[in-house]
């Protein structure tokens, strides 16, 4: 599963493994039924929105930091992916102000999807390739990411429970 020299801490492994599971994710949400299973595909979008949110919190917070040092050319690769975070955000933050019976709530979804796909695709093939080649301790910061991944995670269900 892991190349020569990567491992379950390599931080481009996790956010690749992130990627895999929020696609698999959309997948499922696709896979439901438009009116029987309203419930269902709320609760999968509920899903997405908080992976997504902790995914993007330590890229910003860890990853794009570290990686933003080694070059002009991988600056603009993570500022254009720092612009990308803040249109998926804005989409992230309608999807969970609106009911799921709101008309335009698949729709957003779907726009959600389209453009992490998009951003998945620079990132994985644009990014993490120049990243790998440029000497960044990926243990090291795939070490501190799952840390604080673990930290959002469990604030996110102390939230949810509260809020029950």
């Amino acid at each position: 599963m892991f190349g020569i020299g990567e491992s379950e801490n390599d931080a481009i492994e996790m956010l690749k493994k992130d990627h895999k599971e929020v696609d698999t994710l959309f997948d499922e949400y696709e896979s439901k039924n438009e009116k029987s299973e309203r419930a269902g595909k709320s609760e999968i979008a509920r899903v997405i929105c908080r992976a997504l949110t902790v995914h993007a919190a330590i890229e910003e917070e860890i990853f794009y930091p570290a990686v933003r040092k080694h070059g002009e050319e991988m600056k603009k690769l993570v500022d254009e992916a720092a612009v990308e975070h803040q249109s998926l955000k804005d989409i992230i933050g309608r999807l969970e102000s609106a009911s799921s019976s709101d008309p335009l709530y698949d729709a957003g979804v779907k726009v959600l999807s389209e453009y992490v796909k998009h951003h998945v695709k620079e990132e994985e093939g644009e990014l993490f390739p120049k990243v790998r080649a440029s000497g960044v301790d990926l243990e090291a910061l795939g070490q501190r990411m799952k840390a604080r991944k673990a930290q959002l995670e469990g604030a996110s269900a102390r939230k949810r429970r509260s809020a029950a």
